[in-house]
């Protein structure tokens, strides 16, 4: 007979956040992976309790945990959904132990993604601003679209999350710049304009401009407006459950399970390139 496939243990990162209980879920939905490891802060009232029960399914003897160093060791892929303090944690703790790892968290300066990028040489890492399928399908959508259109038509993005949401734009926002840009041929920090305010003069030619939203429990909304005399073209997702980013980042570890070292991201995963 043979032999039934091996599970992809993971360790979730994070885990008490609205991303972790997602993932948490997510996890015990899926028969190909198993939850063996989820760590939270010191402090949090979750700690020392089951995972299971923390997302109201029964309990399956994983304790929520502050240490990080042992959830490394019992995973074969780490999922980290934090601050970019703590990765900067989880990356030293994964290249120590040879294990891949999974990045959702946003808001790295440019020595933290320096970082990254050198640990990767060590360990396969997948790092996402966005772990949706269909922002990732989007992505490539901007980036044709850019291209097509051409410089003769503005670039807009509008983005909305919820009032606990700590950075702006959004990483999702910033990637998809990033996706109009390439299709541009040009680079986001060379034409991106972050704030207007009072006498700001014409819109600057070239220039991909970013507006943010923050309120209530929007999960995330987000709208490229490709803006031409006489039309306007817009390419728009809109979240209404955390599930399809969490969905998405478990799709992303088990793809990442035994590959070589690298940094790869979702469009990697989903065979976009």
């Amino acid at each position: 007979m043979p032999h039934a496939p091996q599970l992809v243990r993971i360790a979730i990162l994070g885990a008490t956040g609205r991303m972790g209980r997602s993932l948490i879920e997510s996890v015990l939905e899926s028969p190909q992976l198993q939850l063996v490891a989820a760590v939270t802060q010191a402090g949090e009232a979750a700690v020392g309790s089951d995972a299971g029960t923390l997302v109201g399914r029964p309990g399956i003897g994983v304790a929520i945990a502050t240490e990080l160093a042992p959830a490394v060791q019992l995973a074969d892929v780490v999922i980290d959904f934090t601050r970019p303090q703590g990765t900067e944690t989880a990356l030293r703790e994964c290249v120590a132990a040879g294990k891949s790892l999974v990045i959702g968290t946003t808001g790295f300066n440019a020595q933290q993604k320096a970082a990254i990028a050198d640990a990767a040489k060590s360990i396969p890492i997948c790092l996402a601003a966005n772990f949706s399928i269909g922002v990732n399908v989007s992505l490539k959508l901007i980036a044709d679209a850019a291209r097509t259109l051409g410089a003769g038509y503005d670039v807009e993005i509008l983005e909305a999350h919820h009032r606990h949401k700590v950075d702006a734009p959004s990483g999702t926002a910033l990637r998809m710049g990033e996706a109009a840009a390439a299709g541009l041929g040009i680079k986001l920090e060379d034409c991106a304009v972050y704030a207007r305010e009072g006498i700001t003069g014409a819109r600057a030619t070239g220039a991909i401009g970013f507006a943010s939203v923050r309120g209530g429990d929007v999960v995330g909304d987000h709208t490229v407006m490709f803006l031409g005399d006489g039309e306007r073209i817009e390419i728009s997702h809109k979240a209404s459950s955390r599930g399809n980013f969490a969905r998405g980042a478990l799709r992303a570890a088990a793809w990442l399970s035994g590959r070589g070292p690298g940094l790869y991201d979702m469009q990697d995963v989903l065979g976009l390139k």
